[in-house]
Parts: C-alpha cells; sequence; structure tokens
C-alpha cells in the first residue's frame, strides 16, 4: 500500500505538510495524490473512533456478530444476497467468509430484542439463506488496530527474594 494511504489509515488528521515531510515530498504532490485517491474512489471518507465504553451511555447500540448460511443465487453467487442483507439499516458490516459459514454481518441496534428481532424476522426468512449462528459483543478491546482500554497498571509491590 501506498506510504500516504498508511500513513492516513493510522490517523486522518495528518496534515499533507505533515505527510510531506515524513516521505520528503512537497505538500502540493501529497494534496494531488490524496485528490486522486478521493476521485478513485480508494478512499471513501474519514472516520473518527469513539471509544463509546468512556461514554458511559445506557441507551448505547448492542452490537452482534452473525454467521450466515446461504445458497448462492445462480449466475450471480453470494453477491445478490449479500447486496440484499447490507441494504437493511441495522447492518454495519457484511463479509464473504471462507469456512463454515458464508456471510459475517455486523448488525446495531437498540437492544437485544431489536437485534434478534432484525435476525428472526428478516434475516432469518430471507430466501437462499440456511441459516444463522448470532454472536452478541459483551465488550470491545481494540477496534480497527486502536486499543479501547489500557491496561491497568498492578499497584502491587513487586518482591523479590
Amino acid at each position: 500500500m501506498d506510504e500516504i494511504l498508511e500513513i492516513l489509515e493510522k490517523d486522518a488528521r495528518t496534515t499533507p505538510e505533515e505527510i510531506a515531510k515524513m516521505l520528503s515530498m512537497t505538500p502540493g504532490s501529497v494534496r494531488a495524490a490524496i485528490k486522486r485517491y478521493e476521485k478513485e474512489g480508494v478512499i471513501l471518507k474519514y472516520k473518527t473512533i469513539i471509544n463509546k465504553e468512556l461514554l458511559r451511555d445506557e441507551h448505547a447500540d448492542v452490537r452482534a456478530l452473525i454467521e450466515v448460511r446461504v445458497t448462492p443465487k445462480k449466475n450471480v453467487g453470494f453477491d445478490y444476497i449479500a447486496e440484499r442483507i447490507y441494504q437493511f439499516p441495522e447492518v454495519s458490516s457484511c463479509y464473504l467468509m471462507s469456512g463454515t459459514y458464508d456471510l459475517l454481518v455486523v448488525v446495531e441496534g437498540k437492544s437485544l430484542h431489536t437485534v434478534s428481532n432484525f435476525v428472526s424476522e428478516k434475516l432469518s426468512s430471507m430466501e437462499n439463506v440456511r441459516g444463522t449462528v448470532t454472536h452478541f459483543i459483551l465488550q470491545k478491546y481494540k477496534e480497527d488496530t486502536d486499543i479501547l482500554r489500557k491496561a491497568k497498571k498492578d499497584k502491587r509491590q513487586a518482591i523479590s527474594l
């Protein structure tokens, strides 16, 4: 991957001037490369990662990972079914997987009940869906390479013999 993209992926707030210094380039050439990546769709958007655990929001969304087994549709394979699934507003991510299931779907809802209703009423009832397994996320420790919880320091005094 291009070094400019690697830097922006780690911190999208890095300015073209800072990137230019890091890579011994001119700010203008960095800006041009970024603009080209945006135009080509390589850079889709810039995103802030929020540690929602620190917000202590009792109304925070519930997230679940759902394993979905499907029967591929003739002439369009998994793409057709994946597209139908990721169009639902509850779906935040959808991946084609290898292994014991075909799609991994990340779903968000206001409660366990909301997510379970989505699975039972919308997802499981779809044509070509053969089965689902739902895993609710209880605690997030790391997301998109960022550690959300710092390790607690051991306050015990070290004793050596």
